[in-house]
């Protein structure tokens, strides 16, 4: 079978999953505000549903062009929500309560995808520079440290509705003020660890093929400031004993660092990564 052939099926598959999530962001919204725990669970399903035509999409993309999925923005944008929401799964089956989180997280996940479906889908070969198993690490972990981001992220806007508005009865079927705060807490823990791993495999790939381990390049200027705030905040937290509605502000301010980061800057800026990192 053709490339083009592949390409067909793959980005069917891609839909698929971006309808199947939809669906999803839907029952776990509806499960929230409408106090029906019950159904929360069929929201889980659904996400477990559309991991499977996703991960059948990448699969084939990776298969066909023998290499992974973090050439071009199209495979990049879908490979960071399938980590995303594979995170999400995993963990949820550890703190159950952490489901409620995926009113925020998986809206952002089918996003991405349908944002990626829109861009350039062609299939690239990988230049030489690429095949080190310093950027397979460095790639790993930044889209590690992306789905523990955005999951702090989603725990955090919880906190934050839950806190203003407790009293209302809609509200009655988040966790609790204690578990977001957490919850929020531990996965940008989660987050400044896979991040300080991205940046030194990142550094190392850098010498190899740079011949420098550090450019000040945009990319790098802007995810060396991205885990300062993080760092920053986990200071505030440990040793300034942060708590509650400071912390989860100041965790919004760090997403949305991370947000332009990862997901802005790569589109936009013009730096050496930008002849790997292809339309």
């Amino acid at each position: 079978m053709s490339s083009l052939n592949w390409l067909k099926y793959e980005v069917v598959l891609h839909w698929i999953a971006v309808a199947v999530y939809i669906a999803a962001s839907v029952i776990f919204t509806y499960s929230l505000f409408f106090k029906n725990g019950k159904v929360i669970r069929h929201a889980f399903l659904l996400t477990v549903i559309g991991l499977i035509p996703h991960s059948i999409a990448l699969l084939v993309r990776w298969i066909e062009q023998s290499h992974g999925p973090y050439m071009s923005r199209y495979e990049v944008l879908s490979s960071d929500a399938w980590v995303i929401a594979i995170m999400f799964l995993i963990f949820s089956l550890k703190w159950e309560k952490i489901r409620a989180a995926g009113t925020i997280i998986l809206p952002i996940v089918f996003l991405m995808i349908a944002v990626a479906l829109f861009r350039n889908p062609e299939m690239h070969n990988l230049p030489p520079s690429l095949r080190s198993i310093w950027l397979v690490m460095h790639v790993t972990f930044a889209k590690l440290a992306a789905g523990a981001i955005i999951i702090s992220f989603g725990a955090a806007v919880l906190f934050l509705l839950k806190e203003k508005k407790e009293t209302k009865p809609i509200f009655s079927k988040f966790p609790s003020l204690e578990l977001l705060d957490e919850y929020s807490y531990k996965f940008a823990g989660f987050g400044f660890v896979f991040w300080t791993i991205n940046i030194a495999a990142g550094s190392i790939w850098a010498e190899a093929s740079w011949g420098r381990y550090w450019g000040w390049d945009p990319i790098e200027t802007w995810s060396l400031i991205t885990w300062l705030m993080y760092g920053i905040y986990a200071h505030l937290r440990l040793f300034w004993k942060w708590r509650g509605k400071k912390s989860a502000v100041a965790l919004v301010v760090c997403f949305v660092m991370s947000l332009f980061t990862i997901f802005i800057l790569p589109f936009a800026a013009k730096s050496l990564h930008s002849q790997y990192f292809v339309s």
